[in-house]
């Protein structure tokens, strides 16, 4: 009878546990999709951060300049969450956007007035929809609970900026 009465204490203790704890047993390691899907979602947050303030200091166009504006609030927000969500599942970030990021910013940023604003929408344009797709991989081939929430939590913002831009483009 001893013994039959272990597995249940455990388990009751396990039901009792807070919430964090309890949480801690059944968490997934993220996977490499995760992990990938982290520092592509850091990445893009920190080039959609730079590509705003570009626009706020460059657009030609009172729209493409209040686009910089929400990208730089949206985005920052949004790298808060991937930065906190990384952090606890062990994924170290990198420090800046990828290379072909700083590139493609550097090559928008030389243009002036109306040409730079059809160059940033375009990026833009390109940005968003990669990062939609980045999402819907995620939550395909994701394994963490945690992570897959990031992508599910910024799929309608990301989605909102699309919209936008596009709207904007139609505009120009």
């Amino acid at each position: 009878m001893t013994k039959a009465i272990i597995p249940i204490i455990f388990a009751l203790a396990i039901a009792v546990m807070s919430p964090t704890a309890a949480g801690a047993l059944t968490r997934l390691e993220p996977n490499e999709q995760d992990r990938t899907f982290l520092r592509h979602a850091h990445q893009g947050n920190l080039a959609e951060i730079q590509a705003g303030q570009a626009a706020q200091d460059m657009g030609a166009s009172q729209a493409v300049r209040e686009l910089g504006a929400k990208l730089i609030s949206d985005h920052t927000k949004m790298d808060d969450d991937v930065t906190r969500v990384a952090k606890q599942v062990g994924v170290d970030l990198p420090t800046k956007p990828s290379t072909a990021q700083r590139r493609q910013l550097g090559e928008v940023a030389g243009k002036n007035g109306e040409a730079f604003d059809r160059a940033w929408l375009a990026a833009q344009i390109a940005g968003h929809r990669q990062s939609l797709a980045n999402g819907a991989k995620e939550l395909r081939k994701g394994s963490s609970p945690e992570v897959k929430q990031l992508a599910t939590d910024a799929k309608p913002i990301v989605q909102t900026h699309l919209d936008l831009l596009l709207a904007a483009k139609d505009g120009t």
